[in-house]
């Protein structure tokens, strides 16, 4: 269980975060933390912060909030060397942000209705109250995406063809055969996999762009051979209300030439529902009074109000997953380079004040060593403070552990929306990973590698659902349909036992189908 406080200051004021229910741990209250911030001042810029009671990390995140440059002793510690936990209390014990989903889903729910019953013209209030724009152009005209590829830096233009060019690969691989098994003489089972028809792929705007979305999203779905591909992303106030130029050259990139200018949970339930065009403009961009028809499945990532979309509309289409902060955990020993841990643990940690960094490891000194080359390394980031929220609060920490033995049953525990594996012999202590969306081995294959290029998919399961979900594939649009075809002596010689187990379930009809093919 856990409970929440709220930042009363700077620049993430009125943001709650999750503190854990635990013995003895009490947040220091805001009066308190008011007081104090009245007397430091209201700009740290350049300040240091060392939070010595730092249970909740309230103190560190008002510092961080209000500009401070470095906060000591980036990751708590919890000692675990000691201990004699099951799989479920190591989880209970483990860092983990808190993704109130069933919450959201109360504000959201009211939006899927309008959208429902309004489409295009509650797209555009939606837009208006959440995006601070209301789009001309719903559904982005071809010349504008179009336009944004001529426009695209060549850099990032070949970056983006590398990233296609391996993710094509890399799903290759993964499309299933078709497999025919003779069960008996003249009876056989075909496993077939069929393509859904229709995709939407939601693309997130908010704090960064992410053309690696579109890729990873897009080149799963064509290499299983759907037909449709819906794609939706928020529209921008700077660029005239259409999504960011870069997620539009990114589609031209990959030849998906119907895209909204639609976010958030209405986005979501455009895909789910369809939407009918509002004016004269949706009716040309369209090309009837139909603005988007509904999808068969809706896959990509999103906040917590994209999530509780998602969960409202799960039965009408598939769901990929409800996906949650980002995070990512480092399995190492003695023996792993502590600037290396330290760089892949702030890489997740920059994309939200959310996104979960632990490290698991046997060695103290390991430990010292990381957060040493956190504090250094993120003095010098971009997106210091994000990056510092990240860092210090509840959802990261080190966890100490005996041996790899038990470092293996807490990554199996924690189930990481990426784990990498640190230690000398990495390979085998990845065969003996369980619960994982991806693993990335030895100190060469940093998670930012699966992110864009490796080959792999980025779309990967988050909270702890690794330990029944798995990440975006070729698979998340296919359905597997059995075809059966028995001849006549085949169906013959599987009637007595037809028939036994029809009389046993009180099922005549089914003994007499089969009687009655009898020649």
């Amino acid at each position: 269980m856990s409970s929440r406080i709220r930042i009363i200051g700077g620049q993430w004021k009125r943001r709650l975060l999750p503190v854990p229910d635990s013995p003895g741990l009490r947040p220091t209250p805001d009066r308190v933390r008011e007081t104090l911030f009245n007397w430091l001042g209201q700009d740290l810029s350049g300040w240091h912060c060392l939070d010595l009671f730092a249970g909740s990390g309230a103190l560190g995140f008002e510092a961080a909030s209000r500009g401070a440059g470095r906060l000591v002793g980036m990751l708590s510690r919890i000692d675990l060397r000691s201990s004699r936990l099951g799989p479920r209390e190591l989880a209970q014990a483990l860092p983990r942000a808190v993704l109130d989903v069933t919450s959201a889903q109360a504000a959201v729910l009211p939006l899927i209705e309008d959208v429902r019953s309004r489409g295009a013209a509650a797209l555009r209030d939606a837009a208006e109250r959440f995006d601070g724009v209301r789009p001309v152009h719903l559904r982005v005209p071809a010349a504008a995406i179009a336009q944004a590829l001529d426009d695209l830096d060549p850099s990032v233009r070949e970056a983006l063809e590398l990233s296609i060019a391996h993710n094509r690969g890399g799903h290759a691989a993964q499309v299933p055969a078709e497999r025919t098994t003779e069960v008996v003489p003249g009876g056989r089972v075909t496993q077939r996999w069929i393509p859904v028809e229709r995709v939407g792929l939601y693309v997130p705007g908010g704090l960064a762009v992410y053309p690696s979305s579109v890729v990873m999203n897009a080149v799963a779905a064509q290499v299983a051979g759907v037909e449709q591909i819906a794609l939706a992303s928020p529209p921008q106030a700077e660029f005239a209300g259409l999504p960011h130029p870069t997620i539009l050259a990114a589609c031209a990139l990959l030849g998906i030439t119907e895209v909204y200018a639609v976010g958030g949970a209405q986005a979501i339930a455009m895909l789910a529902y369809g939407a009918d065009a509002q004016d004269d403009i949706d009716r040309v961009d369209a090309g009837g009074e139909v603005l988007c028809r509904g999808v068969d499945v809706i896959t990509g990532p999103g906040n917590v109000y994209v999530a509780a979309a998602k969960r409202a509309v799960m039965g009408t289409v598939g769901i990929d997953a409800e996906a949650g902060p980002t995070e990512i955990a480092v399995l190492a020993d003695a023996g792993a380079d502590p600037e290396y841990v330290a760089a892949d643990l702030l890489s997740q940690a920059e994309h939200d004040p959310n996104a979960g960094s632990v490290l698991i490891t046997d060695s103290p000194e390991l430990a010292d060593a990381v957060d040493a080359a956190l504090e250094r390394r993120l003095s010098a980031t971009r997106h210091r403070a994000r990056a510092a929220a990240a860092l210090t609060g509840p959802q990261s920490g080190t966890v100490l552990v005996r041996d790899l033995d038990q470092a293996i049953e807490v990554a199996d525990a924690y189930a990481a929306e990426h784990l990498e594996i640190h230690t000398a012999d990495a390979p085998e202590i990845a065969r003996r990973i369980r619960n994982a969306g991806a693993v990335f081995i030895g100190p060469y294959s940093p998670v930012p590698l699966g992110d864009y290029l490796a080959g792999s998919n980025h779309v990967l399961p988050t909270g702890g659902t690794a330990r029944f979900a798995a990440g975006l594939s070729v698979m998340s649009f296919l359905k597997p349909v059995q075809l059966i075809e028995y001849n006549a002596s085949a169906l013959e010689a599987m009637t007595p036992a037809l028939e036994v187990l029809a009389r046993c379930e009180d099922l005549p009809a089914h003994g007499e189908a089969a009687r009655a093919r009898r020649q």
